[in-house]
């Protein structure tokens, strides 16, 4: 599939750059597909692995039901958003990655996913986390975006600067 390629390329981040920022950021906003064809976009915690992005959930709401009805997804991250009120705008950088999104069915990448994601949010505390996963895995879903195109952009600013 042939992906848009980006009007204003000088601003354009690195593959590198863009997964560093999906590395190191916290949430970000899943878009989909909703009710009644309606754009359904939701912040979301996440963790980033190996070119795919994994997110948990109950096991029911729009969020599932728009993922089990279409799997095309976007998902957004702004890792800098620094108003200049004086200048008129504002320095961002951020990217976005566009791919197909599924509910993991395998026990083993759902734990694996989950191991992941409490080790980004909790890295101090392995015995208190695997007693959660224990805890929690039979009564959540885990989803994977699989990224087919990942981008990134920063305000000219930021680049006239480098």
């Amino acid at each position: 599939m042939e992906f848009r390629k980006m009007r204003r390329f000088r601003q354009q981040l690195s593959k590198s750059e863009c997964e560093r920022i999906l590395s190191e950021s916290t949430a970000g906003t899943l878009a989909l597909l909703g009710d009644n064809g309606y754009p359904y976009a939701v912040p979301i915690s996440y963790v980033y692995c190996e070119e795919k992005i994994y997110f948990h959930s109950a096991k029911d709401g729009h969020k599932v039901d728009a993922i089990r009805n279409y799997e095309k997804a976007s998902f957004c991250v702004i890792a800098a958003d620094d108003v200049r009120p004086s200048e008129f705008t504002t320095y961002f950088r951020s990217i976005i990655a566009f791919g197909r999104i599924h509910i993991v069915e395998s026990e083993e990448e759902k734990a694996y996913a989950a191991t992941l994601l409490g080790a980004k949010y909790n890295p101090d505390d392995k015995a208190g986390l695997q007693e959660e996963i224990e805890k929690g895995l039979p009564h959540m879903l885990v989803f994977r975006l699989d990224i087919e195109h990942l981008t990134g952009k920063e305000a000219i600013e930021i680049t006239k600067n480098r």
